[in-house]
């Protein structure tokens, strides 16, 4: 499992376009966002943050959902297709194995998306922490990301080479917009609020506004992102092995 994870992490850091959207363009789109949305001490109703501390985490969750997400679907239902799969399958790699592998390589390769847009947001827009909260948003922001990882093998299990990519757009950008990684969630209706509480999203971007704060992640974000991840590694698995008696 070691070696597909470091063939993984090959693959993906080779791949300039991926790197692309996955590292620069969500620091883009925080200098931008966050430079329209008035000045950098108006604070975002119902956070008690300003606008550049909340588009920070925002959009470094954004980035790491982009790699994650994004890199795992498509590149796993090529490969169904190309038949490299199949071949693992020959191998001594047990089915929770490449399910596993998947999703840690992910997850490496988001790191540099939350550093990025944390040192631009720092440089470039005066955002000042205590060390310890930076620390502390970097590997709760990064260990979210896990959820987000077992949910693109899924989909890359559930969907055709042709229908991965629109699939997954649908999925990244839904959950992107109305998690309110792109704007606040209380601008939304009363209605779309009560829905997007339950989005992993939601709970994702929570976990790093709560130590903006100061204070611990609420047990309730943990709790749902957690359910989310047993959901959606146990749909990769049980989608990965519905596909191998297929083969």
């Amino acid at each position: 499992m070691n070696s597909l994870i470091r063939l993984e992490l090959a693959r993906a850091l080779r791949n300039k376009k991926f790197l692309f959207f996955s590292v620069i363009y969500p620091s883009v789109l925080f200098l931008i966002i966050s430079g329209s949305a008035g000045g950098a001490g108006d604070t975002v109703d119902g956070t008690g943050l300003n606008v550049a501390a909340f588009m920070m985490v925002s959009m470094a969750s954004f980035g790491a959902l982009t790699a994650v997400l994004m890199g795992n679907s498509e590149r796993i239902a090529k490969e169904r297709e190309s038949g490299w799969v199949r071949q693992l399958r020959l191998t001594t790699l047990p089915g929770r194995g490449y399910v596993l592998a998947k999703t840690a390589s992910a997850a490496v390769v988001s790191l540099p998306s939350i550093v990025v847009v944390f040192a631009v947001a720092a440089l470039l827009k005066d955002v000042r922490f205590e060390a310890w909260q930076w620390l502390a948003l970097t590997g709760a922001i990064w260990a979210g990301s896990l959820c987000f990882a077992a949910l693109g093998v899924a989909i890359g299990y559930l969907a055709s080479g042709d229908a991965v990519r629109p699939l997954t757009m649908i999925v990244y950008f839904g959950l992107s917009i109305l998690g309110g990684l792109w704007m606040p969630s209380t601008t939304f209706p009363q209605w779309l609020q009560d829905i997007a509480r339950w989005l992993p999203t939601h709970a994702y971007a929570a976990l790093g506004r709560a130590i903006e704060l100061g204070d611990a992640p609420h047990a309730g974000d943990v709790t749902l992102l957690v359910a989310y991840f047993l959901l959606f590694a146990g749909g990769a698995a049980w989608l990965y092995r519905k596909d191998t008696l297929k083969a």
